[in-house]
Formats: C-alpha cells, sequence, structure tokens
C-alpha cells in the first residue's frame, strides 16, 4: 500500500489522528482521551483534539509520566508499518535524554513496601501509631 506523507510546511492534520498515525496511542480515541487530559501539548500549550498540527511543530507527549519531546516532520492521515510512522517525526536531543533518564531511574527504583508481605505484625503497628503520633 503506497502511505501519501505530507512534508509540505502549509499541510495541518488534526493532532489526535497525527497521535494514532505514527503510532504513540493504540487508537484514535485514546489519542483523543490524551489530548483531552493535557498529557499531549504543541509548543507548550494544552491543546483540544481537533487542534491541527503541522510540519515543524514541537509536541510533548506524556505516556504513563514518560515523555517523548518530538518535532513533526510529517503528516499521514492513515495508520501504517511502524517504519513508516517512524518517518512522521524526530525526537529532540533534549527530550530523548530526559527520557532515557527517567527509564533509567524506573529501572532501579524500588518500591518502599516491595519487601512487606500480608498484614502488619502487632510490632510493625505500634512502630507505625509511634511514627504517625497516634497513641
Amino acid at each position: 500500500m503506497n502511505y501519501k506523507i505530507s512534508t509540505e510546511p502549509g499541510a495541518r492534520l488534526r493532532i489526535d489522528k497525527w497521535l494514532w498515525a505514527a503510532r504513540f496511542f493504540k487508537t484514535r480515541s485514546l489519542a483523543s482521551d490524551a489530548v483531552e487530559k493535557g498529557r499531549v501539548t504543541i509548543g507548550g500549550a494544552n491543546v483540544k483534539p481537533s487542534k491541527d498540527v503541522r510540519v515543524g511543530d514541537i509536541v510533548e507527549i506524556d505516556i504513563e509520566r514518560l515523555v517523548w519531546q518530538v518535532e513533526v516532520l510529517g503528516l499521514c492521515d492513515v495508520r501504517g508499518p511502524a517504519t513508516v510512522a517512524q518517518t512522521l517525526y524526530a525526537e529532540t536531543e533534549e527530550g530523548r535524554a530526559k527520557r532515557t533518564a527517567e527509564a533509567e531511574r524506573r529501572k532501579t527504583f524500588r518500591e518502599p513496601a516491595a519487601n512487606l508481605q500480608g498484614r502488619p505484625t502487632k510490632r510493625d503497628r505500634r512502630v507505625i501509631d509511634k511514627f504517625s503520633g497516634s497513641d
């Protein structure tokens, strides 16, 4: 199938449709929900799902607290394979550094309650009460 990718400066496409075509979200409705919840910004400004994105815009996408900062290189209104989707954007150096730092932090992060199992014992409860100030 031939995927028509527009790279002209005047070309426009709805942000929710672009996010879906660029494979940031599996469905267009998921992309639309993320935009409505303020997890997607264009040029640092919150937008609505119907907002047009243009070639050259900087888009920030927050997916489960991993923030992608990308520059729009092309527009395509159909969802193609990943190889085609990757040609629609280029991740900024600053965005890549932040995202990899957050991914590294997640790898080394230990959940504080990970070694606790089950309900607290009577002794644990006394320690908790002592710290919280309730006697």
